[in-house]
């Protein structure tokens, strides 16, 4: 069994479609066929199921795949480790962050890094709190940026803590609210809400501080990218509670002080293993020095 047999299965899985998965792997269609069937044949079982129409994983197919996925991850784990034994970075970084991460400018940062390690492939998904700290725990995702509410704390991952603040309410320059200096909740409570989903870590910060004084409130919008939400809230169709030095690049919008504010907390986070190369540079590029010292 070979690992570009395995490269070829996790293809044709992943785009369900030889010719994709041909062109994805930059060989001919009738190699990479040719190889999964040999495959096959050593394996003694179909790993996928061909008609006209569509491909699909067999039973066979679906158990081999994850291990097939391990065994290319720990490959490419094998050739970064040797590398970074003579002095060069490589292999993949996976990130992951809150559509809301002020702590650190981002982007800078993968700027920074990419110009000191040209030969790290970089991906970035941007998610809730929960979902990235499961990624980062299965191993999916090597680093990720959080926001939590004061006195939470990311399980089952190392963490440190960046930064914490308190929320301002944000409003659109044509707002009765925006000539204020400052609001409290309860004058808050009266307005509609754009918001983050229910049960995610950044609802949980103003759900938290309502509840706490008393009152509820109206979330009619629920999205998941913070700059829609700013779209949603300069139409004047709702307001939200947002961190302001997010907030503070976003010249159109007024942010107001809440005097009874919710609060939260940035977590960067990696996983309890012994991080790769890539991820151990780019963690000792934010903190200074070792990850394990962070």
């Amino acid at each position: 069994m070979e690992l570009q047999q395995m490269r070829y299965v996790v293809a044709v899985a992943e785009t369900s479609n030889f010719t994709r998965a041909a062109e994805r792997c930059m060989v001919v269609q009738s190699a990479l066929s040719h190889q999964i069937a040999r495959l096959e044949r050593e394996l003694g079982a179909r790993l996928f199921e061909r008609t006209s129409r569509r491909v699909r994983l067999t039973p066979a197919g679906e158990a081999f795949l994850p291990a097939a996925r391990q065994a290319l991850e720990a490959a490419e784990r094998a050739r970064a480790e040797v590398a970074a034994a003579a002095g060069e970075i490589r292999g993949r970084l996976a990130l992951g962050a809150i559509p809301t991460v002020a702590a650190v400018d981002l982007p800078r940062a993968l700027k920074d890094f990419h110009a000191r390690h040209p030969q790290v492939k970089v991906t970035l998904r941007v998610g809730a709190s929960e979902e990235l700290t499961e990624r980062v725990r299965q191993g999916d995702m090597d680093v990720a940026f959080l926001g939590l509410p004061l006195g939470m704390s990311p399980k089952g991952v190392r963490s440190r803590e960046l930064a914490r603040g308190e929320l301002v309410a944000v409003v659109p320059a044509g707002h009765r609210l925006a000539g204020e200096v400052g609001v409290d909740l309860r004058r808050l409570a009266q307005e509609v809400f754009v918001d983050f989903p229910e049960g995610t870590a950044g609802r949980a910060q103003s759900d938290e501080a309502f509840a706490a004084a008393g009152l509820s409130r109206e979330v009619a919008f629920e999205v998941t990218a913070a700059d829609f939400m700013a779209r949603l809230i300069r139409q004047g169709l709702g307001i939200a509670m947002l961190p302001a030095a997010f907030v503070g690049e976003t010249t159109d919008l007024r942010m107001l002080r809440v005097m009874d504010a919710p609060a939260r907390m940035e977590h960067l986070i990696w996983s309890l293993h012994r991080p790769s190369p890539a991820a151990a540079a780019f963690l000792a590029g934010l903190t200074g020095g070792r990850p394990d010292a962070a």
